[in-house]
């Protein structure tokens, strides 16, 4: 049964409250630990029991963090860098474009310098120019000048590239897919390699270098040397876990728990200065992270100079990093008006095709390779499908996918590669690239149609809206956001709670900006809350709040502290709504 009988809300999907199984696990978790009920809500909506609990409200390194010799080739991986290090040898770092890649290149850059070695040749190749990942002609020019290439968050699938890098060892740390034969490089490390037992398939890039360097930091100790501080390199960690949409399940909990706290004190020069610019003044959270930050530095290599980001995180000077944190801000303005062109093209095209198969896509000539994979997450938001969204340029198409969760893209997208559909392609399960030949493009996207429907893709309905349960808004109170927060940290795999406020009264409705919607709601004669509903004016939502005439309206969103000049207050983060 629908929660609050809501089968159709404002944005045409239907409420769905705590299963019976959940409200038992919570009442049993109540009984057992006297945690708070809406704690106890949501560590039954993640599975975990009375005995668990103390676990997962404070996950720490020491009881989560994997031994880094569980992946293949970890240990010849960590002894070759530090070979490099002993003998002076010269080291180059080909990271991919995002933040991902920026960080796992900031932590081996932060590493060696705190080392004292020489500072490693950053390589991180143009988007437009170069596309995703290794090639021929950059691999041949570091090899000619360096003794050790490490490629981070990039490299497994690159045979090509890696055999060209004649005259120097060729390391791999990724978490991308990996295809039944590997490159022949010295070392790759990658949990998602198909010889891997997928125990660590959840880690992003950054985490597999972090692991790296602990292995590095056990073999140096095991020399009787001292290693850099990893715990303080945490910060670009748990920003690349969060940035990236990893999971926060297992160690990845940790790692931005932690990575968070680090932040916190803002020894990053970089991290700093991009915090200041975005007006972030408060302790950061994975919302700050995925939304604030994340797409600063995803600037660069979207629209921009494609090394920027890395730059940023990696730097020690204050002017440079101001100077970065500035353009990265600039640059990221310039995405989102891209982006807002290419996404109404792309919807527009979408609607037109039919949303009720397996996959949504869309391709049009001269849109911009770095805005297609965040038009592609909006188009997978808006059909509840995968989504995939191509940029055409000279008889190429270059495009980003994403998918919905139970709907793997990755397999699917390598296999159209194998098939000789795509020029290219790999990724992971929620996320992949490709590059395709114009003439193809129907037959490749129907045939990636095809593949998607044998998981199902094509029986979704649109996404139901998950709610924890209802409040009032007296009971919603900074305490309780407090207690709410202990559960955390919350993203990809593991959602804030949401909850809904039953037949509210529309005090006061504002339009903010373009697209988003201000309302405070209350009881009757009653307390009051105030909401943000972001995109609103997109749907339904908007207009329908606006005009509400008096009436009164079940709705629904995540519930977070609002900081304004230092004072807290509870604030709603609207995201759907139905008559009462």
């Amino acid at each position: 049964m629908a929660f609050l009988g809501v089968e159709q809300s404002l944005t045409g999907r239907a409420w769905i409250g705590p299963d019976l199984p959940v409200e038992r696990a919570a009442e049993t978790l109540a009984q057992h630990t006297q945690l708070p009920r809406p704690i106890c809500q949501i560590l039954a909506r993640m599975g975990v029991p009375p005995e668990g609990a103390d676990a997962y409200l404070t996950p720490t390194l020491r009881d989560l963090m994997p031994d880094p010799r569980s992946m293949r080739d970890m240990e010849r991986a960590a002894e070759r860098i530090l070979t490099a290090v002993r003998h002076r040898q010269r080291v180059a770092v080909f990271a991919d474009y995002d933040v991902d890649g920026g960080s796992s290149a900031a932590l081996l850059m932060t590493w060696f310098r705190e080392l004292g070695a020489a500072a490693p040749t950053l390589y991180v190749p143009d988007r437009i120019d170069e596309g995703y990942g290794p090639n021929d002609a950059a691999m041949a020019h570091l090899a000619a000048a360096h003794d050790l290439i490490v490629c981070v968050d990039c490299g497994t699938l690159s045979h090509g590239p890696i055999a060209a890098a004649q005259g120097a060892d060729v390391i791999v740390l990724d978490h991308h897919l990996g295809g039944e034969t590997l490159p022949d490089a010295f070392a790759i490390v990658n949990p998602n390699r198909q010889d891997e037992d997928g125990a660590l398939a959840h880690l992003c890039a950054a985490a597999v270098v972090f692991l790296a360097l602990v292995e590095a930091g056990r073999q140096l100790r095991a020399a009787g040397q001292n290693g850099p501080d990893l715990m303080a390199m945490l910060d670009l960690v748990g920003l690349a876990t969060v940035a990236d949409v990893a999971p926060l399940v297992g160690v990845n909990r940790a790692f931005v728990r932690q990575g968070l706290k680090v932040m916190a004190r803002r020894d990053r020069t970089g991290l700093v200065a991009l915090a200041d610019i975005a007006g972030l003044d408060t302790a950061p959270t994975p919302y700050h992270l995925g939304y604030l930050l994340g797409p600063r530095i995803n600037a660069g290599g979207r629209i921009g100079q494609a090394d920027l980001g890395a730059r940023l995180l990696g730097t020690t000077d204050p002017h440079e990093a101001a100077a970065l944190a500035e353009r990265l801000n600039t640059l990221n303005a310039e995405r989102r008006d891209i982006e807002a062109k290419v996404r109404a093209e792309a919807l527009a095209q979408c609607e037109a095709r039919g949303t009720d198969g397996a996959l949504a896509w869309a391709a049009g000539p001269g849109w911009h390779p770095g805005v297609v994979g965040i038009v592609a997450a909006r188009v997978k938001e808006a059909t509840n499908r995968p989504a995939i969204v191509i940029g055409v340029e000279d008889g190429i198409g270059k495009g980003s996918g994403r998918s919905v969760s139970g709907i793997d893209l990755g397999a699917p997208i390598q296999r159209l590669a194998a098939e000789g559909l795509l020029i290219k392609g790999g990724g992971h399960k929620m996320a992949a690239g490709l590059t395709v030949e114009e003439g193809k493009i129907n037959t490749a996207m129907s045939r990636l149609s095809e593949l998607l429907a044998k998981q199902g893709a094509d029986a979704l309905g649109p996404a139901d809206l998950r709610l924890d349960g209802a409040l009032m808004p007296g009971a919603a109170t900074v305490e309780l956001l407090d207690q709410i927060e202990a559960a955390g940290p919350f993203g990809s795999g593991a959602p804030a709670p949401r909850y809904a406020f039953p037949a509210m009264r529309i005090l006061n409705a504002r339009r903010v900006g373009e697209t988003h919607l201000k309302v405070t709601f209350g009881e009757a004669g009653g307390a009051r809350l105030d909401a943000i509903a972001f995109g609103a004016f997109d749907t339904a939502l908007g207009p329908e709040l606006m005009d509400h005439g008096g009436a009164s309206f079940h709705l629904a969103g995540r519930v977070e502290i609002n900081t304004f000049r230092g004072r807290q207050s509870v604030q709603l983060r609207l995201e759907d709504a139905a008559r009462a």
